[in-house]
């Protein structure tokens, strides 16, 4: 309570120095504040939000996803379905030009979608179920399936991370697995790449040659995206006492994930807006590496389970209201049709840490390295990863608590090496509601070796079980599977649920049109 009071003191007092804008550029130009700083400018390669968010200015998708999860088109004029379910011919609009002037053929979107299909876990599903993906010619890609796949065009349409980001052919074919070299989409804002400064800048400037879908209603990545600014800015201010006052006097216009003793401040200011960003809240996750000891033995993760408090790691991001967090987070997000309760008494039974010790003793546990890396400059992730320093202290292990920025973070958990030649053990994240609504777009419960997400588990019934759910008759099926899927997620243990919480947002009230879901730029205009 003490440091929550004295940062608010010193977000009162602090002085930002001001940024030389005149007032009639100002009111063209968006001012915002992101979560973390932008080291990675591939969305392909990382999952980190921060990225994703720098994406969706960037690029756009053949396909949308409105806040019901259904598919809308954005760059396809739209499709056809033939030979039972078995050929998908996707037609482009017409008109459509990448930011170098080149215009967006089908090829561009065949190699993107082939480099997307090895990131992303619904591509991967789609994948192996494609015989041919190939440009019939410049404004027509064909899907060869070799048997039906219902959820193609919601797979392509899901926003989970990495989206299905369509790049020009020389850039999209690059090793999904390394980084790309060069920003160039076809979406609402450029990206300026000489102005990019990672660690304090990046800016974006309108697309004059975009233009949106004629009609929808804008909902999550769909409907019509109208950039209104002519100038979009990215500030990074990892001191959240510097933010605050930045957006109290007007010198930004948007902080995206303020902390709670700040959202207290800015309540009390007429001109500023506190709302949540997303509808539904946001699942968080205590990430184990596989491929090493100690957590590469399941009794080891298995051991874990009773120290962990969801309620303490949520309430380290968002206070004490149980309104704004959920203490009993499983495999799905709360309040979405597959949640379930089944196998959660692991979870929300009573806490013991000495029952942990115990069961770390029984699976052999002998004062093996233990590392967790986590951030300092970003809200969740923060938080979270001192609750776990602090769970393993009080656990006695033998701890390396390796505390960096997020975009080290976000580098340094790619590496599969062993501890003794840099790599970890633990780390914690967050994720958007969306991405944990069904197994399709919750890649962490992916069990395929060293072909899933960060921590690299093998668990071969994950992925039967997943396989199945692609395959249910109705939702009634679907969540029949969830539960077992929940069961064995809670036996394997790939991670362990640390609890959802409610993102909040802030930002000045002249800023309207704000599409919830994350951090969305166009629509928004300044009044």
């Amino acid at each position: 309570m003490y440091r929550r009071s004295l940062l608010a003191g010193a977000a009162a007092g602090a002085v930002l120095p001001r940024f030389a804008v005149g007032q009639s550029a100002g009111s063209r130009i968006l001012r915002f504040v992101p979560q973390a700083n932008l080291t990675s400018l591939d969305p392909i390669w990382t999952t980190a939000n921060v990225t994703r968010n720098h994406a969706w200015l960037v690029y756009d998708v053949l396909y949308g996803m409105d806040a019901q999860f259904r598919p809308q088109p954005q760059m396809a004029a739209g499709h056809t379905v033939e030979d039972d379910g078995r050929l998908y011919i996707i037609t482009l609009r017409s008109g459509l030009r990448f930011h170098d002037g080149e215009p967006v053929r089908a090829r561009d979107c065949v190699a993107s979608l082939k480099r997307w299909m090895k990131r992303n876990s619904n591509g991967q599903k789609l994948e192996p179920l494609v015989a041919e993906l190939s440009a019939l010619d410049d404004q027509r890609l064909r899907f060869r399936l070799t048997r039906a796949f219902p959820r193609l065009i919601p797979s392509l349409a899901s926003p989970s991370n990495p989206a299905a980001f369509i790049m020009p052919e020389r850039i999209a074919q690059t090793d999904a697995f390394q980084q790309i070299r060069e920003t160039v989409g076809s979406g609402p804002f450029r990206f300026r790449a000489a102005e990019y400064n990672s660690g304090s800048f990046v800016a974006y400037e309108r697309n004059a040659a975009y233009e949106p879908v004629a009609s929808g209603t804008p909902s999550l990545t769909a409907g019509p995206k109208v950039a209104h600014f002519d100038r979009v800015e990215w500030h990074i201010i990892t001191d959240a006492a510097t933010a605050s006052s930045a957006l109290q006097t007007g010198e930004v216009d948007w902080y995206e994930q303020p902390p709670p003793e700040i959202q207290a401040l800015f309540r009390r200011n007429r001109q500023i807006a506190v709302e949540p960003i997303d509808s539904l809240q946001n699942p968080a996750i205590l990430r184990f590496n596989h491929l090493h000891p100690p957590f590469n033995d399941k009794r080891m993760r298995q051991a874990l389970l009773p120290a962990v408090s969801q309620a303490d790691y949520m309430t380290a991001i968002v206070g004490p209201d149980p309104a704004l967090f959920s203490a009993e987070m499983g495999a799905f997000t709360p309040g979405t049709p597959l949640a379930t309760d089944a196998g959660m008494e692991v979870l929300t039974g009573p806490r013991s840490i000495e029952r942990s010790k115990a069961m770390l003793k029984e699976a052999g546990y002998t004062d093996q390295l233990i590392r967790l890396i986590g951030p300092t400059d970003i809200l969740a992730p923060a938080a979270m990863t001192q609750v776990a320093g602090d769970m393993f202290r009080r656990l006695g292990v033998n701890l390396d608590f390796v505390l960096t920025d997020w975009g080290s973070v976000v580098q340094r958990r790619a590496s599969r090496e062993p501890l003794d030649k840099g790599g970890w053990s633990v780390f914690l994240t967050a994720f958007a509601s969306f991405e944990f609504a069904d197994p399709s777009g919750n890649f962490p419960l992916r069990g395929h070796g060293n072909g899933a997400w960060f921590g690299w588990p093998t668990i071969p019934r994950l992925e039967e079980l997943r396989d199945a759910w692609f395959d249910a008759p109705d939702l009634e099926a679907q969540r029949r599977l969830a539960r077992e899927i929940q069961l064995t997620m809670l036996d394997e243990v790939p991670y362990i649920p640390v609890g959802s919480y409610t993102s909040m947002t802030s930002f000045r009230r002249d800023l309207t049109g704000r599409v919830p879901g994350f951090a969305l730029f166009w629509n928004m205009r300044r009044t």
